[in-house]
């Protein structure tokens, strides 16, 4: 189950989360969003936790916590969706 983590302090790296979540199961990946052009995380990341059970209590134990300062929000990744928008201004016609 791919898991969202929200509201992360800048500071917070990949190994941080992957502590984090272990202690509710099985990490198979960790990935904290970072800006292309600066490298600052983006304030949010993603844990890949392959046994659903274990991620539904990583979810509900890890939710609204504390973490380095800040309450993080966890919940069930959304699939990417196709498109997005057209960025500045898009097509006005």
């Amino acid at each position: 189950m791919n898991i969202y983590v929200g509201n992360l302090a800048y500071e917070t790296a990949e190994d941080d989360l992957r502590e984090a979540f272990s202690a509710f199961g099985q990490v198979e990946s960790v990935s904290v969003i970072k800006d292309k052009i600066t490298g600052r995380s983006k304030g949010f990341g993603f844990v890949t936790m392959p046994v659903q059970e274990e991620a539904e209590k990583a979810i509900n134990g890890m939710n609204e916590k504390s973490l380095q300062g800040r309450r993080i929000r966890v919940n069930e990744a959304r699939p990417k969706t196709e498109g997005g928008g057209r960025g500045f201004g898009g097509d006005r016609y």
